[in-house]
C-alpha cells in the first residue's frame, strides 16, 4: 500500500515576496476547517494579482458578486497541507480574526509582512487640524479585531523601528495609529526599495498627500524668511 505524501505547492523560503504574502494573509487571507485550503479575497484585484505572483501560484483568480452588495470581489483558493501547517506554526489559524495574538516572522522581512499588512487592513489619511492655521496632518493605521495582535505588533514596530505608535478601539477593532512624523518614518521603512510588491493605489495616495506636506512646508518656510527680513530690516 502506497503511503499519502501531501502536495507541496508553496516554496517554504522567506524572501521579500514571500513575507508580503505572509502580511496579506494575516489581514484579508482565510484558512479553511479542513485544514488544507487557504483562501484570499479582496475589493482590490492587484492585491490578489500581488499575492498570486508572491507565492508562484497557478490557480485562477475568480470573482464573486453578490446581489446586496454591488461591489466585485477578487479571490484565490488553494489547498496546501504543508503549507497550511506552516501557517499554523507562525500563528495563523482558522477563524483568526479575533484569535490572532502574533506572527512569527524573521527581522529581516518584517518590512515586507508589514506592507502586505497594511495593503490589507491599513489606511493613511490626511485633514487639516482646524485648532491651528495652516496645520496639515496625515495618520497611518493599523486595524485588528484582536487586541492581543495590535498589543504585539505595536512592540514590534517600536523594537525593530524606534517608532512608537497609539492604540484606539474602533467600531469593533482596534487601530494603531501613527503620528506625523513617524507615519513618514514607518512609510520609507516598508516602501524601502522599487522593485517590491505592493497596493498601487494606496502607495500613490500616500505619495500624493507627503508631496502635499513638502509643498506645504517650502511656502511656509518662504513666509518664515520674508517675515525674518522684515524684523531684521527694523532693527
Amino acid at each position: 500500500m502506497t503511503r499519502f505524501e501531501p502536495q507541496r505547492k508553496i516554496k517554504i523560503k522567506w524572501s521579500s515576496n514571500f513575507a508580503y504574502a505572509i502580511g496579506l494573509i494575516a489581514s484579508d487571507g482565510n484558512l479553511s476547517t479542513d485544514g488544507r485550503h487557504i483562501n484570499l479575497k479582496s475589493a482590490d484585484k492587484e492585491i490578489i494579482q500581488n499575492f498570486k505572483k508572491a507565492l508562484n501560484l497557478r490557480n485562477n483568480i475568480r470573482s464573486t458578486k453578490k446581489i446586496d452588495k454591488p461591489n466585485k470581489h477578487s479571490y484565490i483558493q488553494f489547498g496546501d497541507i504543508i503549507f497550511y501547517k506552516f501557517l499554523n506554526n507562525l500563528g495563523l489559524y482558522a477563524g483568526k480574526s479575533k484569535t490572532i495574538k502574533e506572527v512569527k516572522t524573521p527581522n529581516k522581512f518584517f518590512k515586507d509582512f508589514l506592507r502586505g499588512l497594511f495593503d490589507g487592513d491599513g489606511t493613511f489619511y490626511s485633514f487639516w487640524d482646524t485648532r491651528w492655521p495652516n496645520s496639515f496632518v496625515f495618520q497611518m493605521s493599523f486595524s485588528s479585531a484582536s487586541l492581543d495582535f495590535i498589543k504585539w505588533l505595536k512592540d514590534r514596530i517600536n523594537r525593530l523601528y524606534s517608532i512608537n505608535g497609539f492604540i484606539v478601539r474602533g467600531d469593533g477593532v482596534y487601530n494603531i495609529r501613527y503620528s506625523k512624523r513617524d507615519s513618514e518614518k514607518l512609510f520609507s521603512v516598508m516602501y524601502y526599495k522599487n522593485n517590491i510588491l505592493f497596493l498601487r493605489r494606496k502607495y500613490t495616495k500616500i505619495k500624493n498627500i507627503l508631496n502635499k506636506n513638502d509643498k506645504l512646508k517650502l511656502v511656509r518656510n518662504k513666509r518664515h524668511r520674508r517675515g525674518s527680513s522684515v524684523v531684521v530690516a527694523h532693527a
